[in-house]
């Protein structure tokens, strides 16, 4: 689904009035694929259609500046293989901070005051979750240059378990960083 299909997903207006109200009472937001472009749409960013469909698993890339995502990239590797699912991408709102990068994708993920994240990339998948979104979405497996096959996708438990530790590791440093 996409952020803009109002008719065919009605609670997406409702969604998108809840990250607002939860960012402007100062809490931390997490936005994953739908949940980055969500964010980013109510930061008053573009939400648009990538140069190519991203599905499988690919290198991302982590741009360490100077600043408060210096401190929520701390043991975040340079470069890591995660999971993506995603045509569309968005743009960075304004004074956001760009946090990763792949060649597919210019925008995997940014901070935004500090305590709202986005990220266009998948961290938080087991095998039955990737089986699911192949079993609802297989029909956006046609070729491609960043499209993997079914068997390319699933069965890949060391991408997996290496997903989740990085999930836990930018989990624990967002606490840090908002002082939970």
């Amino acid at each position: 689904m996409n952020i803009y299909e109002y008719e065919k997903y009605p609670w997406l207006r409702e969604e998108k009035k809840f990250i607002e109200e939860t960012i402007s009472v100062g809490k931390a937001v997490l936005g994953i694929c739908l949940g980055a472009q969500l964010v980013a749409d109510v930061l008053k960013a573009e939400v648009l259609k990538n140069n190519y469909k991203e599905i499988g698993w690919f290198p991302v890339f982590t741009l360490k500046q100077e600043g408060s995502n210096v401190y929520l990239l701390e043991n975040i590797p340079e470069k890591f293989t995660a999971f993506h699912w995603h045509g569309d991408t968005f743009n960075l709102p304004e004074d956001a901070k760009s946090l990763f990068f792949s060649e597919a994708c210019k925008n995997q993920g940014f901070i935004y005051n500090d305590r709202v994240i986005g990220l266009q990339f998948h961290l938080e998948m087991s095998n039955g979750t990737i089986e699911n979104v192949i079993e609802n979405c297989s029909d956006e497996l046609t070729d491609g240059k960043y499209i993997q096959k079914e068997k390319e996708m699933l069965n890949k438990e060391s991408l997996l378990a290496d997903s989740k530790l990085l999930m836990f590791k930018l989990l624990d440093n967002l606490e840090e960083l908002v002082g939970f």
